[in-house]
């Protein structure tokens, strides 16, 4: 309990896409608050929040038109993006729920990054450059699948710089992500927490299906001998870099069909806040263009 809160908000850029609407419970305990230890064994991966399964899949139909229409508006004001950061452990739903994400928007208004081992170039240079480079420009939405938290969770986990090194990158984020909120980018991260035991169902199940052949790994039986220091860098990382302007949430996705619904929910609930400014914004915009038609047809009429 201590965890979760509906108030944590403390800057009114961050607080106007869930405080500016009806904000839904189910949503509000996803949230991490900024400065709250973080225990992730103490939330239940397989939380249905009172839904069945058709219920949940209902509201994801019914909210995904909406997302449709806030991202267009988003995409013609052009003042704003959105920057969704998927985290997780393996088969923890990071494709599925971009892939549910994408069902209601322009596919012209989007822009999936995948970032996996870094390159020998990408190694040379500090560890926000590449992710710098993929940040989504103003009008459009942004998904890192994986992201620049692999340099705090898996370099850690792995001893791949010392703890000085990891620790040190937390103020780096906080710096980084508040550049590009400042930017006028809307940021919302997710981490996909999903049990050891459902991991295994889905990593077996991998095996049985041809059309899943290609994501089989033995690294991934490798790293789930790493989970217990896996979940202890993602609680630090999450506690340490949850703030107002760009939030962590905590989604229970041990049932895929909540997963989407909790991650949709959040987006839609979010972009909200700002409809009401590009709206006025385009209706400013449309007025300004008839009156330059209007100025050009009166001009044209002399002619």
């Amino acid at each position: 309990p201590s965890l979760y809160g509906t108030t944590a908000f403390d800057a009114p850029v961050a607080a106007r896409g869930l405080e500016g609407s009806r904000h839904n419970d189910l949503v509000a305990k996803t949230h991490v608050v900024k400065g709250k230890k973080v225990s992730l064994k103490d939330i239940d991966t397989h939380e249905d929040g009172g839904l069945d399964k058709a219920e949940g899949e209902d509201r994801v139909e019914k909210l995904l038109p909406e997302l449709f229409d806030l991202q267009e508006l988003m995409y013609a004001a052009g003042n704003h993006s959105l920057l969704i950061v998927l985290q997780g452990m393996d088969t923890s739903g990071k494709e599925g729920a971009i892939g549910c994400i994408s069902k209601g928007v322009n596919a012209h208004g989007i822009q999936v990054s995948p970032f996996k081992v870094p390159t020998e170039i990408e190694i040379s240079h500090d560890f926000l450059w590449r992710i710098h480079a993929q940040a989504p420009q103003k009008g459009m939405i942004g998904i890192f699948n994986r992201s620049h938290y692999e340099d705090v969770v898996v370099v850690r986990v792995h001893k791949v710089v010392n703890d000085e090194e990891w620790k040190s990158r937390y103020e780096h984020i906080r710096n980084f992500e508040k550049l590009l909120v400042d930017s006028n980018t809307i940021i919302l991260k997710f981490f996909l927490h999903i049990s050891k035991e459902e991991q295994e169902e889905r990593l077996l199940a991998r095996e049985k299906d041809p059309r899943k052949a290609w994501k089989l790994s033995a690294g991934d039986w490798k790293e789930r001998q790493l989970w217990d220091d896996y979940m202890k860098a993602y609680e630090d990382a999450l506690g340490e870099t949850s703030m107002a302007t760009a939030p962590w949430h905590i989604v229970p996705a041990d049932r895929k069909w909540y997963r989407n619904l909790l991650v949709t929910q959040t987006v839609v609930e979010t972009l909200r806040g700002y409809q009401e400014d590009w709206t006025t914004q385009l209706e400013a915009m449309g007025k300004k263009a008839k009156k330059e038609i209007d100025a050009f047809r009166k001009g044209n009429s002399k002619g």
